[in-house]
């Protein structure tokens, strides 16, 4: 059986590690998260965030969108020490939240991460203070809700992007400006400060924030 050491030498049973890897970029990885990275037996991920760390020693799972199949590897592996990768913070509509209620809270570690959300509001030197944060990943926002708030910050997917969102303000005929943070945190970063009538159909992985500025 694989067993942890930490820093005083004292050593632990396995556990189950969910891991935040903070908007992309390396350098956003906290020292807590690489430490658990580099200590456990299995890595959990898809294959663009296991892409990160090829000089990891042990094995390397590959997992696709099925939750359930996921969980139903870990039950099966109880003894193993696993760190599962998720993007940003576990918890911001993340893999944490379904991880803790299907495996149990106290079965399970999480190690926060630095959101997209968060690194996009550091680069616009914008407060975070009464904030709306959700997301549209699987889901179908009510817009009618969140454009009662004057700052709302979203998470999008495919599906549900900026160009969607924009829609559905300028249905609404709301005032408000949208921000669209495109591949935060890496080389090819953009961030773009546009009303809805102007947003464009696509843009790389993203995060959006609408702002009513009146």
């Amino acid at each position: 059986m694989n067993r942890r050491v930490d820093d005083n030498g004292h050593r632990h049973a396995p556990r189950l590690s969910v891991v935040g890897l903070g908007p992309g970029d390396g350098r956003y990885l906290t020292p807590g998260a690489r430490r658990l990275i580099d200590q456990c037996s299995v890595l959990i991920g898809s294959p663009r965030q296991l892409a990160c760390f090829p000089g990891f020693q042990g094995e390397k799972r590959s997992f696709g969108p099925s939750l359930a199949a996921l969980a139903a590897w870990l039950d099966a592996h109880p003894d193993v020490d696993t760190v599962v990768l998720a993007s940003g913070d576990p918890l911001l509509y993340g893999i944490g939240d379904y991880l803790s209620r299907r495996m149990g809270a106290e079965n399970l570690h999480i190690e926060p991460g630095i959101s997209a959300v968060q690194y996009l509001f550091s680069r616009l030197r914008m407060a975070m203070n009464d904030v709306y944060l959700t997301s549209s990943h699987g889901r179908a926002p009510d817009f009618d809700f969140l454009l009662l708030h004057p700052r709302v910050a979203m998470v999008t997917d495919e599906r549900i992007g900026p160009y969607e969102i924009a829609r559905e303000i300028l249905a609404r005929e709301r005032p408000r400006v949208m921000i669209i943070g495109e591949n935060l945190s890496y080389p090819d970063e953009r961030i773009h400060r546009l009303p809805p009538a102007q947003v464009a159909r696509h843009y790389a992985m993203n995060v959006v924030v609408i702002l009513d500025e009146r």
